[in-house]
C-alpha cells in the first residue's frame, strides 16, 4: 500500500482544488486539475477549463516550463494516453521529464482504464495512484458514472412545501423556495449536460431553465434544453427559445406542419417511441439520451413526468429543496405514482446529506436500483 505524505494530501487538494475551477464549463469531460512541485515548491499548476481545449497537465506544464524536468506531478484523474481533440497527456508528461506522477483516481473508462498509468511506467516514470480518490470520485460521479453504465446520472430536482406539495391546485408554483435554493439549483443547472422537462411545465410555469446566479463569477457553459412534448404543444414563444440555449424536443407525433414551425424557430425535433397511450416512451428516452455525448441529466419537472421517472428506476439522485410552509392537501403533490398502491411498492432512498439554505432546507438522497 502506498503511503503519501502530509504534503502530498496539500498538494493533491490543491489540484482538486482547481478541478472544481472547470466544474460548469468542461462538460461533458470530467473537471482536471494538475500540481507540479519540485523541490517544495509549486513551478506549475493549471485545469482542464473547456471541452476541447487543453487538459489540465498542458496548462500546468506550461507554466512549469523547464522546471517540470524531475518535477512530482498531483493530477486528479489518470492522464489520458489516446488522441483525442487534444494530444495524450501522458506523452506530454514523459516528454516534460517529469520524475514522480501522483494520481488521485484511475480512468473510470473500462476501455482505457490503466493505459496512461502504464505508459507512464514504461517511460520510467514513477506513477502511484489512489491519494484523495473519493474526492476525486465525488467531482466527477456523472462522468464516472456513464463510463461505468453507459448511461448519464439523472438528477430530480423538486422544490416541496413541509407537507411535500409543489403548487398550488391552480397551478402557481413561483416561488415556493427562497432566493438562496433558487441560486443552488442554478448551480445544479450549470453542472448538468441537459435539464428535462416535460410540455406541461413549459406551459405552466415557462422558465427559462438557464444557470445564471450564484455562480461565483466562473465560466459557465449553459446546459442543453430537453423537452418531453408527446403532441408539439410547445409555443413557439417560449422563454426557453429566447436564451440562446440549444433546445431539442422530444416527441411521437408525426405533425410536419409542428415539426418545421419547431425547427423554424431554432429548434431540434427528434421523433422517439410512443408507448401504449401514446406518450412519448420513456425508455426511448433513456435510450436517446445514452447515444448522446453527455453525462448528466437534471430534470425539473411535474409530478406526472417526475412520478414517471421514478417508477421506472431511471432516477439516480433526488435533490428537495423544503420550505418551511404547509400547502394542503388541495396542494400538487410531488410524485405521480398511481400503481404504488402498498408499502411494498415504494421507492426506497439513502440518505446522502442535508444543508440550509436560509429558510429552507437542502435534502440529496440516492435512490436505490432494485437488485
Amino acid at each position: 500500500m502506498v503511503m503519501f505524505s502530509s504534503d502530498d494530501h496539500r498538494y493533491m487538494a490543491r489540484a482538486l482544488e482547481l478541478a472544481a475551477l472547470g466544474q460548469y464549463s468542461t462538460k461533458p469531460n470530467p473537471c482536471v486539475g494538475c500540481v507540479i512541485v519540485k523541490k517544495g515548491d509549486i513551478v506549475g499548476e493549471g485545469w482542464h477549463e473547456k471541452a476541447g481545449e487543453p487538459h489540465a497537465e498542458v496548462h500546468a506544464l506550461k507554466k512549469a516550463g523547464v522546471n517540470a524536468s524531475g518535477a512530482t506531478v498531483y493530477v486528479t484523474l489518470e492522464p489520458c494516453s489516446h488522441h483525442g481533440k487534444t494530444p495524450p497527456c501522458a506523452e506530454a508528461l514523459i516528454e516534460a521529464g517529469v520524475n514522480h506522477v501522483i494520481i488521485a483516481m484511475q480512468d473510470p473508462n473500462p476501455l482505457v482504464a490503466g493505459m496512461g498509468m502504464s505508459k507512464l511506467r514504461e517511460a520510467g516514470v514513477t506513477v502511484s495512484c489512489g491519494l484523495l480518490k473519493n474526492q476525486a470520485q465525488a467531482l466527477n460521479k456523472s462522468f464516472c458514472h456513464k463510463m461505468m453504465t453507459g448511461k448519464p446520472y439523472m438528477t430530480s430536482k423538486v422544490a416541496m412545501s413541509l407537507d411535500g406539495r409543489t403548487a398550488m391546485a391552480s397551478g402557481e408554483s413561483q416561488w415556493i423556495t427562497g432566493f438562496k435554493a433558487r441560486q443552488d439549483v442554478h448551480r445544479l443547472r450549470a453542472q448538468s449536460d441537459i435539464v428535462l422537462t416535460g410540455v406541461g411545465t413549459v406551459l405552466a410555469d415557462n422558465p427559462k431553465l438557464t444557470a445564471r446566479e450564484g455562480l461565483g463569477g466562473l465560466s459557465v457553459t449553459q446546459p442543453r434544453i430537453v423537452i418531453l412534448d408527446s403532441t408539439l404543444k410547445t409555443p413557439l414563444d417560449a422563454a426557453v427559445f429566447k436564451e440562446g440555449s440549444e433546445v431539442t424536443i422530444l416527441t411521437c407525433s408525426h405533425d410536419e406542419p409542428a415539426v418545421l414551425a419547431l425547427k423554424k424557430a431554432g429548434c431540434g425535433v427528434v421523433i422517439v417511441d410512443a408507448n401504449e397511450k401514446g406518450q412519448v416512451d420513456l425508455h426511448a428516452v433513456e435510450t436517446w439520451l445514452a447515444m448522446q455525448a453527455l453525462n448528466s441529466v437534471m430534470i425539473e419537472a411535474g409530478a406526472l413526468l417526475n412520478g414517471a421517472f421514478m417508477q421506472m428506476g431511471m432516477i439516480d439522485e433526488l435533490i428537495i429543496y423544503m420550505a418551511p410552509s404547509v400547502l394542503g392537501t388541495e396542494a400538487r403533490g410531488a410524485f405521480s405514482m398511481p400503481t404504488v398502491s402498498t408499502l411494498s411498492d415504494r421507492v426506497q432512498l439513502k440518505y446522502v446529506g442535508m444543508e440550509q439554505l436560509d429558510e429552507d432546507v437542502k435534502l440529496t438522497y440516492d435512490v436505490k436500483k432494485e437488485d
